[in-house]
């Protein structure tokens, strides 16, 4: 995998999962307008062994990915509290034992488990995952949920699954599933610059067009 942009430090030598993925798929590394169109996608870092250990291992985890799901943004919560402020629906819910019943969690749950499988799915499919990865991003755009939190989201995922696993947790294992949240991570994050900027100059182009001196006079002829 020489040449990577993905590779090298994002994974830790202890296998230890660190608060972040990786230096690579930090919001300082992409560019602003960073989408596929405007600058050079990051290479899927994931080899053939790899696929098959993440496919592999989701056949057992598809069958818990409801308990996952809350047990990955429990978690996510736990250690990063600020996360709760971008979700509207029950970021006024302090008790995490009553956040756990939460059916508006549970189904955000659910969606990321859904997209993870998506994920899964087009591992063979580079140009499906990088768009699929890249419009969720824009997508989070609007939903202002900002980039630094992509991260996060890898990471617990990694620290729910682990014990489900058991002895079918690997280091390899785990290194398969970082190089995917890495490659996604960053993906998101294009998106997300992308929609930023098309947001931006479409902000710019109907100001100019309310101060045009055309648009004063087509409004005093009416």
């Amino acid at each position: 995998m020489g040449g990577c942009a993905l590779s090298g430090p994002g994974v830790s030598s202890d296998k230890t999962v660190p608060d972040s993925i990786g230096p690579e798929a930090t919001s300082e590394s992409i560019p602003e307008g960073g989408g596929p169109n405007t600058t050079q996608p990051a290479p899927l870092c994931i080899s053939s062994t790899q696929k098959d250990l993440i496919e592999s291992s989701w056949k057992v985890l598809h069958e818990d990915i409801a308990r996952v799901g809350i047990i990955m943004f429990i978690r996510l919560f736990e250690t990063h509290p600020e996360c709760k402020d971008v979700f509207f629906l029950f970021r006024d819910i302090d008790d995490l034992q009553q956040l756990k019943m939460s059916k508006e969690l549970q189904a955000h749950g659910l969606r990321v488990m859904s997209f993870i499988e998506k994920s899964v799915a087009r591992l063979g499919q580079e140009d499906k995952l990088e768009m699929l990865a890249f419009e969720l991003g824009r997508s989070h755009y609007r939903y202002n949920a900002p980039p630094k939190y992509y991260e996060y989201v890898g990471v617990q995922f990694i620290r729910a699954v682990k014990p489900i696993l058991k002895e079918r947790w690997t280091s390899e294992v785990q290194d398969a599933w970082e190089s995917l949240f890495l490659y996604l991570t960053a993906m998101m994050k294009r998106g997300y610059y992308e929609e930023e900027r098309q947001s931006g100059v479409n902000q710019t182009t109907y100001q100019q067009r309310s101060e045009s001196p055309l648009a004063g006079n087509a409004q005093n002829s009416n």
